[in-house]
Formats: structure tokens, sequence, C-alpha cells
């Protein structure tokens, strides 16, 4: 096996730490400053109108809720390992964001918090991490089908039939993954699966499902008050069935987090474009949402890269 010197790898951490934030920092930079779609001069008129230093404040606070629900979630999975304190956790969170940013649906992500624990750990922090994702797609889709049937009721986007051999499918989708729950694929199984969640205490799978509906009802009702802030005047459910749809519909596309926005930006464009609102509107509002979200957690995860330590390399 070929031993390289311990300032090689130094510097090539280093390397791949510059590489990191530097390719994060182009990707965000690109995708605001070359988008033909966002209409600057409109922003800043409709700024100037209604800027509200409270409302302003309101809005952020969402942001700091959202990551903050979402370190909680973390750091009480990790506790079955071992328990992270909440700038520990804060560290992990938002340097594996960052490292995430560029990687389908997130990939990078996993590997990122991977890092800041023992080899041995790996396949457990992945899981773990899994298990953090995984609740907060459920809450997403669950959420997110009551809203579209509920916006369908409505407006009649598709036909009740269509919705019948929808929910048919899905149902037999659902049967025929649990009938053959023993089928091993590499070793791994449904059953398998089940079994090493069930390993986890209750305690820990109960208050991740609370902090993750506390994580959901905050970005969703951030998209709806930003709405509220452009002067879109549609009743609560409504603006709230159209937000639910677009979050489950656009989650379910793989994408990368640096295109959030312009994949949540077209699913939104269709389903308030039925709502008559403005698509420039739809647009600024999905940019805000990824850049308040995405954009400034990955600005302070950059810091927790460049500091990150690792022992793993030896």
């Amino acid at each position: 096996m070929i031993s390289i010197p311990d300032k090689t790898k130094q510097f090539l951490v280093l390397i791949i730490k510059v590489l990191i934030v530097g390719g994060a920092f182009y990707f965000i930079y690109n995708q605001l400053a070359h988008n033909d779609k966002l209409d600057w001069q409109k922003f800043l008129v409709l700024f100037q109108k209604n800027q509200s230093v409270s409302g302003i404040a309101f809005i952020l606070l969402l942001s700091v809720l959202n990551r903050y629900f979402e370190i909680l979630k973390w750091q009480n999975l990790a506790s079955y390992l071992n328990p992270p304190s909440l700038s520990e956790a804060t560290k992990q969170v938002l340097a594996a964001l960052t490292a995430g940013i560029f990687t389908p649906n997130g990939i990078g992500e996993y590997a990122g918090k991977a890092l800041y624990y023992e080899k041995s750990e790996t396949k457990k922090v992945v899981f773990l991490n899994l298990i953090c994702n995984g609740i907060q797609m459920v809450l997403t889709v669950i959420i997110g089908i009551l809203g579209l049937l509920y916006f369908n009721a409505q407006y009649n986007v598709i036909t009740t039939r269509t919705v019948a051999i929808l929910f048919v499918v899905l149902t037999c989708i659902f049967i025929l993954l649990f009938s053959v729950k023993k089928l091993a694929i590499k070793g791994y199984s449904i059953e398998k699966l089940i079994h090493k969640i069930n390993e986890i205490p209750k305690k820990i799978h109960q208050k991740n499902i609370l902090l993750g509906l506390c994580r959901y009802l905050v970005f969703s009702h951030q998209y709806y008050f930003l709405f509220l802030a452009f002067d879109v005047d549609l009743p609560y459910l409504t603006l709230m069935s159209a937000v639910t749809s677009v979050y489950f519909l656009a989650s379910s596309l793989p994408t990368f987090q640096f295109l959030d926005f312009a994949v949540k930006g077209s699913v939104a464009i269709f389903f308030f474009g039925i709502l008559g609102v403005n698509e420039w509107i739809v647009i600024f509002v999905s940019t805000l949402m990824w850049f308040l979200n995405v954009v400034l957690p990955v600005v302070i995860g950059s810091y927790y890269v460049l500091s990150f330590k690792t022992n793993r390399l030896s």
C-alpha cells in the first residue's frame, strides 16, 4: 500500500475544501446572475413599497427555525451513536449541506456528516441520515397528497377517475413492496431495513417525527408569508394546498440543491398560474426561499468546511 506523507495529505484536504466551497459559491452566483426570469427592477419596486423591518426579521426568523429544527433532528438521531452538542450538530449539518449542494439529491450530505465520525461508524451515520431525511420526505408526501387532493377538488386539474387510478396504482406498489420484503438485493431487504429502524429507540423516532413536522410547518408557512408580502391575496387553504402540492411534486423529482429553486419554481408556476398569480412573483418567491434556506446556510457551512479537521485520512 502506498504511503502518502502527512504534508501531502494536508495539501490534498485543503484542495478538496477549496473546491467544495468554490464550487458551491460558483453555482450560487451562476443561478442568481444568469437567470433571465428574475426582474430585479420589479422586485425593488415592490420591496420599497412593502418594506418592513419586522416583516424581514420574521421571514429571517423562519429561515433560522427551519435550519434549527433540522439541526435538532440530527442531534436527536445522532444521540443513538454519540450524543453531539448543539454546536457540534450545527457544524455537521451546515458543513454537510455545503458538501451536498452540487450533488444529485444532496448525496454529498451523507459523506459530509460521516467524515465527522470514525470509519467504523460510517454505515450507521449514513443510515441515521437516511432516517433523518426520510421522515421529512414521508411528511412531505402525506401532507402534499392531502394538499393536492384539496387543490384538485377546487380546480379539477385532473379527473376523479385519474385520481382513483393513481390511488390504486400506489396501493398496489405498497402491497407489492411489503409482500416481497424478504427478497434481498446484495444482502439488503425491506425486512432488514425495518429491523434496523426498530433497533432505534421509539423516543428518538417520535421526537424525529415531531421535529420533522415542526420544520415542515415552518418552511411551508414561510412560502405562504412570502406570497402575502408580494400582495398575493388568496384564501389560506387554497394557497397552502398549492404550496404543499409544489413541495410534494418537486421533492419527487431528482435534482441538485443548487437547482432546487428552479425545479420548485417551475412546478409552482403551474399551480399558482391556475390561481392567477403572476409568473414573476412565483419565480421571485421560489428564488427567495432557495436563497434564505439554502444559500445563507451554505455560506455559514463554508466556514465549517474550511475549518474541518479529520484524522480519518491517516
